[in-house]
């Protein structure tokens, strides 16, 4: 079951989407997940829980975080990802983490206030 609604924050339209399921496991399912919710919301800024991404994304030899977050850069859209990342020992994950949470583009946060600060201002 997947829930979503629209926030309006600092003139940004941002998606705030909750997932019981999987939403993102490949390139092909993020670009129909980034589709279906700009369809719905009109916004290129989403908020989503970890839980809906495949763990195998948080493995970075899999390649599928840099593959699905190069289809979110491409295509101009934002991704705040929410959960506790913490249980995550890979260096190369917390690098990644880091680095990403210093763009503008994708975030890693652990709360729904602190995804809509980010994408707000970004």
């Amino acid at each position: 079951m997947m829930d979503v609604k629209k926030i309006i924050e600092n003139g940004i339209k941002i998606a705030v989407v909750n997932s019981d399921d999987i939403c993102i496991s490949d390139e092909q399912t993020a670009l129909n997940f980034m589709m279906s919710i700009y369809i719905e919301t009109g916004s290129h800024s989403i908020i989503l829980n970890k839980g809906a991404i495949i763990e195998d994304f948080f493995v970075l030899s899999t390649k599928i975080a840099g593959d699905v977050l190069q289809k979110f850069i491409t295509y101009q859209f934002k991704l705040a990802i929410i959960g506790d990342f913490s249980g995550y020992s890979s260096k190369p994950l917390k690098d990644f983490i880091y680095e990403s949470n210093n763009g503008k583009e994708i975030f890693f946060v652990s709360s729904e206030q602190e995804a809509i600060a980010r994408l707000a201002e970004a």
